[in-house]
């Protein structure tokens, strides 16, 4: 039986890129890549998105006008979580005039570069998460439960143009469970900021914003050695990475050993830029 293997990384693998190309000028950037219902009634086309998410989930989509040296048109970039879906919607699509009358290119992506390593691979957002494990398992498919949130560290000093120095540190502990499959792991992450401290308010918003940030990042971690396995069926099956770091149930009490976070780290990755778009195709 086919199985097509699913982790909670951002995919970088050639064999989950697309590359889009001899797109005509006739549509703007936005109904190529989602048409509105009033163009979708006059021309029958669903934008570039409705296409290829209908072979799976997508990391990512991205429509781009061609530089000033090549014809007026655009070109698109398409990222799947899985290889098979990628290769049967290349298949499917390629010459095929998807959102005009003439055809489009549709190619795999063939760049070889560090970044599309797959050891260069990085775990996924909070958000991304949520929205692959939703569409492969549904909302009722895992549940998460925290078993610790602690404040770790609260100092304060003064400052020489005066306010306050604060330093904040948060760690949290959090179960992710399967019950449809019969699996559960624990992750845990450690937050931190430190900030001058001016008003009141301030130290209340870094509080929340750190007790979000902690749950996010843990429940992140507890999603990292997750697998999807996709079966030919249709049917989607959990199974985990063993890691050396693993939590056990009888490790846990008092004991919160993570990785630790900073605030601009956090800021850094939600304004992390897209790698290059010079792709090379197979």
């Amino acid at each position: 039986m086919e199985v097509d293997i699913l982790e909670f990384r951002v995919p970088v693998d050639n064999n989950k890129t697309l590359f889009v190309w001899d797109i005509q000028p006739s549509h703007s950037e936005a109904q190529i890549y989602v048409s509105p219902p009033g163009l979708r009634f006059l021309c029958s086309c669903v934008g570039l998105h409705g296409v290829f998410s209908s072979f799976g989930p997508l990391y990512l989509l991205k429509v781009c006008q061609n530089s000033a040296l090549n014809p007026p048109g655009f070109y698109a970039l398409i990222k799947f979580y899985s290889a098979a879906q990628a290769s049967k919607a290349q298949r499917q699509t390629d010459g095929r005039p998807l959102l005009q009358s003439c055809p489009l290119k549709v190619k795999l992506s063939s760049k070889h570069t560090s970044y599309f390593r797959s050891d260069s691979s990085r775990p996924l957002s909070h958000a991304r998460c949520l929205e692959l494990g939703n569409h492969c398992l549904g909302f009722n498919g895992w549940t998460s439960d925290i078993i610790t949130l602690k404040e770790l560290t609260n100092t304060e000093e003064e400052h020489e143009g005066g306010g306050r120095w604060r330093r904040l540190k948060f760690g949290c502990l959090l179960q992710l469970s399967f019950p449809h499959h019969r699996q559960t792991t624990r992750a845990a992450a450690v937050v931190e900021d430190c900030f001058t401290c001016t008003d009141p308010d301030l130290l209340i918003q870094k509080r929340c914003k750190l007790h979000r940030l902690v749950r996010e990042q843990a429940l992140v971690n507890a999603f990292s050695p997750v697998l999807l396995l996709l079966l030919g069926s249709g049917k989607v099956m959990v199974e985990l990475k063993q890691t050396s770091d693993e939590f056990l149930p009888n490790e846990t009490e008092g004991l919160l050993q993570v990785e630790e976070f900073s605030w601009s780290e956090f800021a850094a990755d939600e304004e992390a830029v897209e790698e290059e778009w010079d792709l090379t195709v197979s």
